[in-house]
């Protein structure tokens, strides 16, 4: 058996998806974890390891099917590629079978359950935002470099004599906000 946790943001735990899986039967060191990925994006390298781990005779186990994917699509494609592959899918203490028409449907409404809940998390969070915004509250991000430095900054590339390579390095910033300093409107006195 090959265990698979994941957690959206890096402030979660896994700590209670491991001992899920362990409960499972899964052994510690056959856990594959993704950290501060969503479910949403199907490139992780934790679950990639899992799958490039299972072989023809293995159980894939996740503690829910939201861990695995939070698209019906992509739940259908990863489990379509096990049962391909001849490894089963375990989804917490339930074998999912796609022979069984009722094990096939519930594993559909399962993922469209996932999908609904990421939808709404976004909606929650683009609602959020919107208010946050509303109230000045959410301005972006700040630049790197205070007012005084851009304005140092700016005077030092106008003479003509730093580089942008040298002026990032003065300032400890890369490059590209050397750019975007330069590029920014100069805020009206």
């Amino acid at each position: 058996m090959i265990g698979y946790a994941r957690c959206s943001t890096d402030k979660q735990d896994l700590a209670a998806q491991r001992a899920a899986l362990q409960e499972l039967g899964v052994a510690a060191d056959r856990i594959y974890t993704d950290h501060g990925l969503t479910g949403a994006n199907r490139s992780r390298p934790g679950l990639d390891q899992a799958l490039a781990a299972v072989r023809s005779g293995d159980t894939l186990v996740v503690p829910k099917l939201d861990r695995l994917a939070r698209s019906v699509p992509d739940a259908r494609s990863i489990a379509d590629a096990l049962v391909a592959r001849g490894v089963k899918l375990k989804l917490g203490a339930s074998i999912y079978d796609p022979a069984d028409p009722m094990g096939k449907m519930f594993f559909n409404i399962l993922a469209t359950f996932a999908e609904f809940e990421g939808d709404l998390i976004r909606l929650r969070t683009r609602e959020g935002m919107a208010i946050a915004r509303a109230r000045g509250k959410l301005k972006g991000k700040q630049p790197k470099l205070s007012e005084k430095q851009q304005k140092e900054l700016r005077r030092m590339h106008g003479t003509g004599e730093y580089a942008i390579s040298d002026l990032a390095e003065l300032f400890s910033v890369s490059r590209p906000t050397v750019y975007r300093t330069l590029n920014r409107q100069v805020p009206a006195t």
